[in-house]
């Protein structure tokens, strides 16, 4: 099959045994990677962890929030002569569990034996700036930075290469989209070396996916870019930093914002023909949304493939855990829809298997 499903991470359940065998039933079979839907409190991407740090020795509350808004978070400062550091990022635990229910639904068939754990990590200039602000970011970074490679590398000891890291950067997107144009390039390569960097310093062999993304905090956006020409910026600043020996599985580029839904116009998806991604690394274009119809989402991945030249694998623009669940479910329903059309035609080969440089 040349076409896929990505799931970004977060599902509406109860459970990550019941988010994950949802999952599996709905779309199984066109799935490369599964999360274990992020359910409960971790459903809010940063706010599980946030709550987490508020008896940490070296950090004193700044401002206490609901998570109703993004002016209404739980933030913190830095005591006073401390240093930040032994910081639990609470990861480990949730994949060792998640694999437990991968293994279940490989063993009963419901998945490809192929599969990997998709561990959603957020990136670690996110974790600073929005846990401990702009000022507190720029000297405090290393101890996420650190936090998140002590989670790579005891997840990577234990499964290897079934498990594919997925980097979630949203403040990385959202600067460069709201850069003024001329200046988007030097940002975006300032923000790249960054994201480079952290996956430089993980194991050799590690697996990953970049999740970019414009925010989602009660289904809305930071930032609504009128097409994928930030994204494309972005991802090809990345891309050509991106270190040898840790595959990029694939780039997922956010074409909706929270509850926007994405354009009808093509030319929205006329930049991510300038993309350069490394063969090999998958380009997941995230429109799909509960406000498109059937048609229309068949009209617009028409767009993106005209653009890019070749399939694409198929994803909404975040998780689907902050929608409801009748809408999280028509979501990845229509995703379904097009790569079973994809099935039953004569795909077409995926760039990185004729050996180009653009992305697939």
């Amino acid at each position: 099959m040349s076409r896929r499903v990505h799931l970004v991470g977060s599902w509406p359940a109860a459970t990550a045994d019941d988010a994950m065998r949802e999952m599996a039933r709905r779309c199984g079979a066109f799935l490369n990677s599964m999360p274990d839907g992020e359910t409960g409190e971790r459903g809010r991407w940063l706010a599980n962890i946030a709550e987490s740090l508020r008896s940490h020795p070296d950090l004193d509350v700044r401002h206490d929030g609901h998570w109703t808004s993004y002016d209404d978070v739980l933030d913190f400062r830095v005591r006073r002569g401390h240093r930040l550091h032994d910081l639990d990022l609470g990861h480990v635990e949730p994949q060792r569990a998640g694999r437990l229910v991968l293994d279940e639904l490989r063993r009963e068939a419901a998945v490809p034996a192929d599969v990997a754990f998709q561990v959603g990590l957020p990136g670690d200039l996110d974790l600073a700036t929005f846990l401990i602000g702009r000022r507190g970011a720029l000297r405090h970074r290393r101890a996420f930075t650190d936090a998140l490679l002590d989670e790579i590398r005891e997840i990577h000891a234990a499964d290897g290469s079934e498990v594919v890291f997925q980097l979630e950067i949203p403040l990385e997107l959202v600067l460069v989209a709201t850069t003024p144009g001329p200046l988007r390039p030097a940002v975006a390569r300032w923000l790249a070396a960054g994201v480079a960097s952290l996956a430089r310093r993980a194991p050799t062999g590690a697996r990953f996916g970049l999740h970019l993304c414009l925010g989602d905090l009660q289904h809305r956006a930071l930032a609504h870019p009128a097409d994928a020409g930030p994204a494309t910026i972005l991802a090809n600043a990345i891309a050509a930093r991106w270190p040898r020996g840790r595959p990029l599985d694939y780039i997922h580029v956010p074409l909706a914002a929270g509850e926007e839904p994405p354009s009808l116009d093509p030319r929205a998806y006329e930049p991510l023909g300038r993309l350069r991604l490394p063969v090999g690394t998958h380009l997941v274009a995230g429109f799909l949304h509960e406000r498109r119809s059937s048609e229309e989402h068949r009209s617009i991945l028409a767009a993106v493939e005209s653009a890019v030249g070749h399939d694409v694998d198929v994803a909404a623009s975040c998780g689907l855990g902050r929608r409801g669940h009748d809408a999280a479910t028509a979501t990845v329903d229509r995703g379904v829809e097009l790569c079973v059309v994809s099935a039953v035609t004569v795909p077409r080969a995926r760039a990185a298997d004729a050996g180009s440089v653009a992305s697939s």
